[in-house]
């Protein structure tokens, strides 16, 4: 089956304010009760206004504008994140995936993570057919 390669430079973001819902949620799927994720006092006993959003929950959602700018075959075979700084509850966070190479073996991506106009995490992506 011919797949058509999204081009190079091809963006999308996808924004959500990353709730303690998100983090119940998380919780569930991952095991992690990290104080800092899960124990408000303890966060802020820390410095942080808040409890923090698990790095990897605001990471996943860079797989939504992958998956939008890909399509359903291709999947993701690496992923590589840098957070600059905690996230607090409650903030709005920008995954951001742009495309940088596309070739039918592989689709490379640069990952930006914003809240607001700044740049809280960078990365890459790299997706592979499904079959192949």
């Amino acid at each position: 089956m011919m797949m058509s390669l999204p081009a190079s430079g091809t963006a999308l973001s996808f924004r959500k304010t990353l709730t303690v819902a998100d983090q119940g949620f998380f919780t569930g799927i991952s095991g992690n009760l990290g104080a800092l994720y899960v124990d408000r006092l303890k966060a802020q006993a820390l410095g942080q206004p808040d409890m923090v959003v698990f790095e990897l929950a605001a990471g996943a959602l860079f797989t939504t504008a992958l998956n939008r700018i890909a399509g359903p075959q291709w999947r993701i075979a690496g992923f590589a994140l840098d957070f600059a700084k905690p996230l607090a509850l409650n903030t709005s966070f920008e995954a951001r995936a742009e495309v940088e190479g596309s070739s039918p073996d592989a689709l490379t991506f640069v990952l930006t993570g914003l809240v607001g106009t700044e740049t809280v995490a960078t990365g890459s992506a790299r997706l592979v057919p499904v079959q192949g």
